[in-house]
């Protein structure tokens, strides 16, 4: 009998009708699978009911690791490290599907890097991916609304994003003690391009590091009052960082390239 690790964030999705819905979003037969975080394989048994190419598993616990190796042989590549760790895009010869329970303590952390990793082009065709509801609805968030910020910019860069379903405590074993979200991410054909992406970063912390007040202290703090990028992006500086829309930050982050060019 394996036991959840607190420590590590593990909640193991049990629930069969969901494990079936997370399978059946899009088509993974001859796909190359990345699963994030597998626990004792319930996903993944799931997965390989749909024929997948190749099955790449990362699972930092040890213990777990070796339960997946006896449990699915060599059907799965187990990669038994830290996600935060590892180069995804020097690890696959072409674009993965990815599937995850994320652990919720790390879950933004990893969306971000996946994201931000690079300039040009991501290295995966799809995430589906598991979160914690509150993080989720950040990530799904419109401008203009309590939620949106740093995580909803971000997120919206590159990808757009689908929420398919919530999902409650009882389907999980441990039973968290929250509700869960499930969102589906795809590729943007054209998205604003950006020449760092930890430029990106540090424009919506800066922003968003006093979302409540109007946004003339950190535009002054980024762009020390240029009055040129306020009339090109037509900026009221009397607004709150939750009234700038996705496209205005985008472009705050070009503008700063700019200026430290």
């Amino acid at each position: 009998m394996i036991k959840a690790k607190k420590s590590l964030g593990q909640n193991f999705l049990v629930d069969r009708n969901i494990l079936e819905k997370i399978t059946n979003i899009i088509q993974i037969t001859d796909e190359t699978i990345l699963e994030v975080g597998p626990g004792t394989g319930n996903l993944t048994s799931f997965i390989l009911k749909k024929k997948p190419k190749k099955i790449f598993v990362v699972e930092k616990d040890e213990k777990l690791a070796n339960h997946l190796e006896e449990t699915f042989k060599d059907q799965l590549t187990i990669i038994n490290d830290d996600i935060l760790k590892i180069n995804e895009s020097s690890l696959f010869e072409s674009k993965v599907t990815v599937f995850g329970n994320l652990p919720y303590n790390i879950s933004t952390e990893i969306l971000s890097k996946w994201i931000t990793n690079s300039s040009k082009d991501l290295w995966f065709n799809n995430l589906i991916l598991m979160f914690q509801k509150e993080v989720a609805d950040r990530i799904i968030a419109k401008f203009d609304t309590s939620n949106y910020g740093r995580l909803s910019i971000i997120s919206n860069w590159k990808l757009n994003v689908e929420k398919i379903c919530d999902i409650k405590p009882d389907c999980f074993s441990p039973k968290p003690k929250i509700d869960s979200s499930l969102l589906f991410f795809s590729p943007k054909k054209d998205f604003f391009k950006i020449k760092n992406p930890k430029n990106l970063e540090k424009v919506t912390r800066v922003f968003f590091n006093h979302r409540r007040k109007m946004i003339k202290k950190p535009f002054n703090q980024l762009f020390n009052g240029n009055q040129k990028v306020l009339d090109e992006l037509n900026i009221n500086l009397n607004l709150r960082p939750q009234n700038l829309d996705f496209n205005t930050y985008y472009k705050l982050t070009e503008a700063y390239e700019k200026l430290g060019s």
